[in-house]
């Protein structure tokens, strides 16, 4: 079986009747899928998303390239499967029609929490098609809070898209800002208070609303930007 349609298999749900024969004993025992998407992982978390390169890969795992196009087919599907390996990770609740907005933000504050494991991870769900079984389950269980909110169908499968955009960008934005301050770019990026000092030393009748509402603008702590967009996300969604 080559890559590719050990690719599409893993998007079918497992056979239980599904006998493989005997395997031809080797030397070395073989790099498994499992292993190349653990050590992707590792990489991501020391080194950053964009380090992840399949020779960078290959190295960490004392191969060579080509040998990792036995297990995936490019770096496309590779980041599907660590997309993958993290949806594995979140927990769905049962839909309640009562609960449904703090599910659904539950939900999404798991994807965050997943994504920055990782710094710049989340790059690799952006524009990816759902097809693996463990992505599925996630917009499916999400899909499932909204209709049981009582959210229309349409509403529902475009909300889940949006919520997960959201959540990916968000993510990626923190991972450059983090990113930039340990690198040389460092001096470049600046502090809460800086920037609100900035803000506020603009000409007032050029800006009057920049300079009036500096604070509101350089506001927030932890997560607290994020809480407020899903929470607004979902209010309209209830409005709808």
């Amino acid at each position: 079986m080559n890559p590719r349609e050990r690719r599409a298999a893993r998007h079918q749900p497992p056979n239980p009747e599904a006998r493989t024969g005997p395997r031809p004993r080797r030397r070395k025992a073989p790099i498994t899928v499992e292993q190349v998407i653990d050590t992707a992982l590792h990489v991501i978390a020391t080194e950053g998303y964009e380090a992840l390169t399949m020779r960078r890969l290959a190295g960490a795992l004392d191969t060579g390239p080509a040998s990792l196009y036995a297990h995936v087919v490019n770096k496309a599907d590779l980041d599907e499967l660590l997309i993958a390996r993290l949806c594995a990770g979140l927990l769905l609740p049962e839909p309640e029609p009562a609960a449904w907005r703090e599910q659904i933000s539950g939900v999404c504050t798991q994807v965050r929490d997943q994504y920055l494991k990782y710094p710049g991870i989340s790059r690799a769900a952006l524009a990816m098609a759902p097809t693996d079984l463990e992505t599925v389950r996630v917009s499916e269980g999400m899909l499932a809070i909204l209709i049981a909110g009582g959210v229309t169908p349409q509403a529902a499968v475009w909300a889940v898209d949006a919520l997960l955009l959201y959540v990916a960008g968000y993510c990626l934005e923190i991972s450059i800002l983090k990113q930039r301050k340990v690198h040389d770019e460092g001096d470049w990026v600046v502090d809460t208070g800086e920037l609100r000092d900035r803000l506020a030393a603009l000409p007032a009748e050029t800006f009057p609303h920049t300079t009036r509402y500096a604070a509101e603008l350089t506001a927030g702590e932890g997560h607290d930007r994020f809480d407020f967009t899903v929470a607004l996300m979902i209010d309209g969604l209830a409005h709808r």
